[in-house]
């Protein structure tokens, strides 16, 4: 039996689309970046480097076969102070090809919504992201994968029913 791909394989086998749903109001809060601009520093970040960051030169090489990159950020307000981290490192995920849109919490109650954030590769394969409580990648396992059409069927719709109503990244304002 051949062995799955790594994650960011799944970038480079992906045909058509990639997208990516976030439900949390924090992420890897132990992050340096995140720690560093929490203490103030609102200059470069590794987030925004697009000539050394790994991800944007993947979002980039994706993109850049024709490949969509949606990301829908379903966000709690008023935000957290890691939403305002993320949402300030968003230029360059943008600036790499990445569409990225953000729906206020409220405005979801009436979408059913899968328990686990995800990624949708090509509208067949559904790798979900697991985080602990606090917003760090779980040890027991932080990803699981599944193509069955009822799940792919499932984060499908959420994800597309997230986007309809969500505000572009460039109109999407932090307070």
């Amino acid at each position: 039996m051949a062995e799955a791909p790594a994650f960011d394989e799944l970038f480079r086998l992906a045909k058509r689309s990639a997208v990516h749903l976030e439900m949390r109001d924090g992420y890897m809060q132990s992050d340096p970046e995140y720690v560093a601009w929490r203490n103030g520093s609102r200059g470069t970040s590794r987030y925004l480097d697009q000539a050394t960051s790994p991800w944007l030169a993947l979002m980039r090489d994706t993109t850049g076969r024709g490949v969509t990159i949606r990301r829908a950020r379903i966000v709690s307000e008023p935000v957290t102070d890691y939403i305002r981290f993320e949402h300030h490192v968003t230029t360059g995920n943008v600036a790499a090809g990445e569409q990225v849109r953000w729906l206020p919490r409220r405005r979801a109650s009436d979408i059913a919504l899968p328990g686990n954030d995800f990624w949708l590769f090509d509208d067949s394969l559904v790798v979900f992201l697991h985080f602990t409580g606090d917003g760090e990648l779980s040890l027991d396992g932080d990803e699981e994968r599944t193509a069955d059409p009822a799940v792919v069927r499932l984060c499908s719709t959420a994800f597309e029913s997230v986007w309809e109503r969500a505000v572009p990244h460039e109109e999407f304002e932090v307070t």
